[in-house]
């Protein structure tokens, strides 16, 4: 039962996680602004945030944070440059590659955990690791016939080692703070909101935004301002629970939900290349999933 629940607030986080980035994508467009979009869908976040806290009775704690509060502003702020990192090898650097790239967080996790919090890690589980990231490209499509590296596909990395930081950051809020996981998300979505939100200022981003956005705009923001609140309540949760490496690879599983998203509300094609690519995931998680016994002899000795 431990087990089944544990699995099920995996595939919570990820298919939140994968409902923000299809939202996202959409409200980036309709704007022309990826600063206005991350504004308005934290705003809407914050929105569900503070319903969820004010219904558990726990609104009361965000004005007492104690000891390690700055955690929890360090949280926020690299969650910001995650965001900006990512969108700033966006604008000058190649979709492929910086997909390719962004995905290199698994490994630094990977490495992280076994040279700094010094835990085992098996051969299968980095073999597993592999061919789930192997399997992640082809259901992305990227072509590496065009793969080329640039100096500002360093922007990619450093957004990947923003995402790796903010995990191992959550942890520590988690373990050696003791911050709820709630008081963690509430912060660290009222710090990025506050830095998209002057980015969005300084630039103007928001003007004449309602000539530009279409009556069905503002439900989409709420439902991404929703999906976001629920990759803070499961994601850190899951954080809390596991290890960080194994919560990685669970997300990896975003863009074979991603595409069965796209195949059902957007009419996007699922080809034979992304359905090889969701097979090939699903034989490395298989790998991972199966450590116990296929590493039974080296764990007894």
């Amino acid at each position: 039962m431990k087990q089944f629940k544990n699995a099920a607030m995996m595939l919570a986080m990820v298919i939140a996680w994968s409902i923000f980035y299809t939202v996202s994508k959409v409200t980036v467009d309709a704007t022309g602004s990826v600063f206005a979009a991350g504004f308005l869908l934290r705003v809407a976040a914050l929105i569900f945030l503070t319903i969820q806290l004010l219904a558990d009775g726990n609104f009361k704690l965000l004005f007492h944070p104690g000891k390690g509060a700055w955690i929890l502003v360090l949280i926020g702020v690299f969650g910001f440059l995650l965001d900006l990192f990512a969108n700033l090898g966006y604008a000058s650097g190649s979709l492929s590659t910086g997909t390719a790239l962004l995905k290199t967080d698994v490994l630094m996790v990977n490495l992280i955990t076994v040279l700094v919090y010094r835990k085992k890690l098996y051969g299968t589980d980095w073999l597993g690791t592999a061919v789930m990231l192997i399997g992640v490209l082809l259901v992305l499509g990227i072509d590496f016939s065009g793969f080329s590296l640039h100096l500002t596909d360093l922007f990619f990395l450093a957004s990947a080692a923003c995402v790796t930081a903010n995990a191992f950051w959550i942890k520590t809020a988690q373990e050696k703070y003791g911050k709820t996981t709630d008081e963690i998300s509430y912060y660290n979505n009222f710090v990025v909101l506050i830095l998209f939100g002057i980015f969005t200022l300084l630039r103007g981003d928001l003007n004449g935004l309602s000539a530009k956005v279409g009556h069905g705009f503002w439900p989409l923001v709420l439902l991404g301002g929703l999906a976001q609140a629920g990759i803070y309540f499961f994601y850190y949760r899951n954080l809390k629970r596991n290890e960080v490496w194994v919560v990685k690879l669970w997300l990896l599983g975003m863009p074979i939900v991603s595409s069965l998203i796209g195949a059902v509300f957007l009419h996007e094609r699922l080809t034979v290349w992304k359905l090889v690519g969701i097979a090939v995931v699903l034989l490395g998680a298989g790998i991972i999933l199966l450590r116990g016994r296929l590493n039974a002899k080296r764990s007894e000795s």
